[in-house]
């Protein structure tokens, strides 16, 4: 089994900047990828960045893209998610996620992981 918790979720003013980070535990051989997932109120859950380990590939969503930045650091075995030029919108709880087998699912798709942290709130004040 492969553990997640995610750390650095808080409150900033719009245009700031916030820092998430999740540590992996457990059965991180096991892991082929990393993902950031977002859940606002009243939303569905959305996409946000994800990190395939084997290939060192990454991928954001629309609404992140160019303004987020997926990393891992290797001898934390933790997965950062660096987010600037933030927005109200970007407000909800983030999760981080562990994918361990490659599946039909799409990098974006919640199904392809199998592993999931307990989420960090983040709030942004416009």
């Amino acid at each position: 089994q492969v553990q997640l918790v995610e750390f650095g979720g808080g409150s900033v003013q719009a245009g700031g900047s916030l820092n998430l980070s999740c540590s992996t535990s457990g059965r991180t051989f096991s892991i082929v990828a990393m993902g950031w997932f977002r859940r606002a109120p009243g939303k569905e859950r959305e996409f946000v960045a994800s990190h395939t380990w084997s290939a060192g590939r990454t991928k954001y969503g629309d609404s992140v893209n160019g303004r987020f930045a997926i990393s891992t650091d290797w001898d934390k075995q933790t997965v950062l998610l660096e987010m600037n030029s933030l927005k109200a919108e970007d407000t909800g709880v983030y999760y981080c996620a562990a994918r361990t087998s490659w599946n039909v699912y799409g990098m974006d798709n919640p199904d392809a992981y199998s592993t999931w942290g307990q989420g960090t709130q983040v709030t942004v004040s416009s």
